[in-house]
């Protein structure tokens, strides 16, 4: 069963830290895009960044340049957001999807709140 697992969202103060998870299960991430996204309270999705696995390449939307970043480990089939420097703007869902010519998955979220 294809399944990705987002994990390590949580509660934390301005200027925090957390790092998110995205973990596949049933397919490798191998050639696939695997892109965070968010939706805030009110809001549309939004793409936060993503990694093409098979070269490395990442994007970054600009309000979480320089305090965002994405990385994979590929032995652990898992891709990692770490978030820095948070702000009160980043509280939402967060949501990873692998995409592939033809396929799109999509993990449950995980709730990330900025609040003092």
């Amino acid at each position: 069963e294809v399944q990705l697992q987002a994990s390590g969202g949580g509660l934390v103060q301005p200027g925090g830290s957390l790092r998110l998870s995205c973990e596949a299960s049933g397919f490798a991430f191998d050639n696939y895009v695997v892109a965070w996204f968010r939706e805030a309270p009110g809001k549309q999705k939004e793409a936060v960044s993503q990694i093409d696995i098979s070269n490395g390449k990442t994007y970054y939307r600009d309000s979480v340049k320089g305090r965002f970043t994405v990385s994979n480990n590929n032995a652990k089939n898992t891709v990692y957001l770490q978030m820095n420097s948070l702000e009160p703007e980043d509280t939402a869902v967060y949501y990873c999807s692998a995409i592939l010519i033809g396929k799109q998955y999509w993990g449950q979220g995980t709730l990330v709140t900025v609040s003092s």
